[in-house]
């Protein structure tokens, strides 16, 4: 039961309380001292006076203050200067029998009559370590989100988050922030009525990292960092290492405490235990916010999103980022909260449940990072404490010219620590299988986008951007080394050489790479009316010369379907009926050839419309049998491709390829066989003109008889119902091989064989 208020002598008082510099009282009182805790807070007297504790409070407007201690007295406080009040309190004895300070709360009434009581936070030490802090400014903290940012504790003390109810477990966040030129930083939110005076936080050091721990501030709350910047201007910024965002347009971090309970431990178990790059891999690349209209959140997603991909047979999903970003017409491609699930959608919980039910169903999940630049919005990263913080000093560096956006500070430990560190977290922290990195051409190359005059060159005079490719060969063997089983993988529009070659050979070390001009050159060609294709031949077939170069994705991605470019049905030329047939005779060549598979959602129902990330897909269009045809196929070609090793077992091995035939231009047709480890055999034949070619002798590596197991021209796809039976190889070379068989070819089709014995 809470004593009446006590007093200390006036003599003892003076005598007991612990003085404090009078500019310092002053830079306290306005929000504005580095070190609050140096004059807030409790603080032992020394000597005989180390019997008493000087306890000191800003409560700009209070009318009265009052100390409540944990045996229940109460010390009014006296008013000192400009809101802030000081009593002393008896200290308590330590079991060793020292003077220590004793735990108190702190009521307050206000002028305008109402009262609160509430901890303090600046009675409790430092909650990040001096390892955390060393290995933060060396650049090696690779779990910086578990020490940086708003994170909610649970902490045992006597008195609780509630006296009244005596609960011993006292709730509050810790918020840290990394700002090495602020004059002062000060957490504000509707728990302060947004005035950051009375939650000012310290500067730890010469780390650049500030602290404070705020009791009662719970999951949930919107908050932002208020610094008054080099330049001694006030200015709002969200938090950099924020788990969640308000919605935009709204600007405000939002405190996060997980609570989800993963079930994918097998999923987990033995992705470890297996390298994806040498499996099977058709992934689905999806806009999340403009998949399907009634689809309004994660949770969703799952729900609709996670079958349909299963039913297509799709192994993974890969989603345009999700890191936050203000602009929806960026499609996430401008980041400003790189540890924040896009709150458009839900949650981080939200999110972790939607990669939870892909992995229950079988489905990888990749997902976009964009590392390369960010945008200048004034809430965000750009120019965080006053100075280029985040991004590059040199105006030649320091930004992207045709996007508007800043570029990191690569060689900065720092930076460079909270973009390896933010890879690992998705990874880690989400469970994603996958990381495609955007732009990374814009990376490597200081002369990026840029003319004469406008870039530098580097120590070396070369137009390598040195600090960058370091960067990305730390990021890659990082997320590697501590998540085994991941994939990373570059958009990568240049031949720079050894973007899929071992870090440890001078390579950048990615597991992949997309294929940009298999991409290029397929849809050109794809693009020629057939009767003119015979002249663009080289073009179909040129992509063999350097299929081996790198370990490559084939990817008709969304940038192939925006913009103008016309949608993929729309790319092709002829009737509706050419058109639909080219669109699966691209499908299966996609699938067919060497490299792994990506196709951008609405692909696979071959829409008339381009792709419009504020709409949905035109799912009407599956009322019509050809564009159910399409999907059809889709979803066949998937489950042919993941129980046929000869399509992927050897994708990067030159071993898992021959041409049959590659020079008939006349007949616009390809032949070609894959090759799977243990010898398994797949014969794919494509035929890219407007004519069937009956009797079409197709070289064989051995006799015997070959099975039809799939073609694109099927009736159930929309195709003519052009089928081969009973094909007996017979002996007798043709194009250097022992056997052949004579098929026919279906106009604008492709077919799989396989020898029956």
């Amino acid at each position: 039961m809470t004593k009446s208020t006590s007093q200390i002598a006036d003599k003892t008082y003076d005598d007991a309380l612990v003085q404090v510099n009078a500019d310092q009282l002053n830079s306290v009182s306005n929000g504005q001292f580095y070190n609050p805790h140096q004059i807030l807070g409790p603080h032992l007297g020394e000597g005989k006076n180390a019997a008493y504790t000087t306890i000191r409070v800003l409560r700009p407007l209070a009318q009265s203050v009052t100390i409540l201690t944990q045996d229940g007295h109460k010390y009014e406080a006296r008013h000192e200067h400009n809101g802030v009040f000081a009593a002393v309190v008896p200290s308590v004895r330590s079991k060793d029998g020292d003077w220590t300070v004793p735990d108190y709360r702190i009521t307050t009434v206000y002028e305008d009559g109402t009262t609160a009581t509430a901890d303090d936070p600046y009675r409790h030490l430092p909650m990040i370590s001096e390892m955390d802090l060393y290995l933060f400014n060396e650049g090696r903290h690779e779990r910086l989100w578990e020490v940086m940012g708003a994170h909610v504790k649970f902490i045992d003390d006597p008195m609780g988050s509630s006296a009244a109810e005596k609960n011993t477990e006292l709730v509050g966040t810790l918020f840290t922030v990394w700002a090495p030129n602020a004059h002062a930083v000060r957490v504000v939110g509707n728990f302060n009525h947004w005035d950051g005076r009375c939650h000012a936080m310290r500067e730890l050091g010469s780390s650049g990292v500030w602290e404070l721990f705020i009791p009662g501030v719970a999951a949930g709350e919107v908050y932002k960092f208020h610094i008054l910047n080099a330049y001694n201007n006030w200015e709002m910024k969200a938090d950099p290492m924020e788990r969640s965002h308000e919605i935009p347009p709204r600007t405000g971090s939002v405190v996060v405490d997980s609570r989800h309970n993963w079930d994918d431990k097998q999923w987990m178990t033995q992705r470890a235990q297996r390298d994806p790059h040498q499996g099977p891999v058709s992934v689905y690349e999806v806009h999340a916010n403009s998949w399907r209209s009634d689809v309004h959140n994660y949770r969703d997603l799952a729900k609709e999103l996670v079958p349909y991909v299963a039913e297509l047979g799709y192994t993974h999903v890969e989603f345009m980022p999700l890191a936050e970003y203000p602009f929806a017409g960026s499609w996430g491609y401008q980041v400003t909260g790189y540890y924040g699930v896009d709150s458009r959608l839900g949650g981080p919980d939200d999110f972790k449940y939607l990669v939870d039910k892909m992995h229950e169903a079988g489905i990888g999940v990749i997902m976009d990072w964009v590392p390369a630049h960010f945008p200048k919005d004034a809430f965000a990263l750009g120019r965080f404490d006053g100075t280029p913080l985040y991004e590059d000093p040199d105006p030649l560096r320091g930004e992207h010219p045709d996007w508007g956006t800043y570029i990191f500070n690569f060689g900065r430990r720092e930076v460079r620590n909270f973009l390896v560190a933010n890879a690992c977290y998705w990874l880690d922290e989400y469970h994603i299988d996958g990381l495609r990195v955007d732009a990374v051409s814009s990376m490597l190359y200081l002369d990026y986008s840029r003319e004469n005059g406008q870039w530098r060159p580097n120590k070396f005079g070369g137009r390598e951007n040195l600090e960058a490719i370091q960067f990305i060969q730390e990021a890659n063997a990082t997320a590697y080394k501590n998540n085994p089983g991941i994939m990373m993988i570059a958009e990568e529009s240049t031949a720079y050489p050894g973007v899929t070659a071992p870090t440890s050979e001078g390579g950048l070390g990615y597991g992949l790479k997309w294929n940009m001009g298999w991409m290029h050159d397929t849809l050109q060609y794809l693009h020629e009316e057939p009767v003119n294709r015979k002249w663009h031949h080289n073009e179909i077939t040129f992509s063999m010369v350097y299929a081996y170069s790198e370990y490559y994705i084939l990817p008709i991605s969304h940038d192939e379907v925006v913009y103008g470019k016309g949608s993929l049905i729309g790319k092709m030329p002829g009737d509706d009926w050419q058109r639909f047939a080219g669109v699966r005779s691209l499908f299966a060549y996609q699938w067919a050839h060497p490299g792994k598979n990506l196709s951008f959602m609405g692909n696979e129902i071959a829409q008339y419309g381009e792709w419009d990330y504020n709409s949905q897909l035109d799912w009407d269009c599956l009322n019509w049998p050809d564009h159910r045809g399409v999907q059809s196929l889709v979803s066949d070609l998937n489950a042919l491709y993941k129980r046929s090793p000869a399509l992927w077992s050897q994708d990067f091995d030159p071993a898992g390829f021959q041409w049959l035939t590659s020079d008939d231009s006349d007949h616009n047709t390809l032949s070609f066989m894959r090759i799977g480890k243990n010898g398994e055999q797949m014969v794919v034949v494509v035929n890219f003109s407007g004519c069937a070619w009956q009797d079409y002798q197709v070289p064989l590596p051995q006799g015997g008889k070959w099975k039809e197991v799939l073609t694109t021209d099927d009736e159930q796809y929309g195709g003519s119902g052009i089928h081969n039976t009973n094909i007996e190889a017979n002996a007798g070379e043709y194009h250097s091989r022992p056997f052949s068989a004579k098929i026919t070819v279906p106009a604008l089709g492709v077919v799989f064989l396989e020898p029956e014995n």
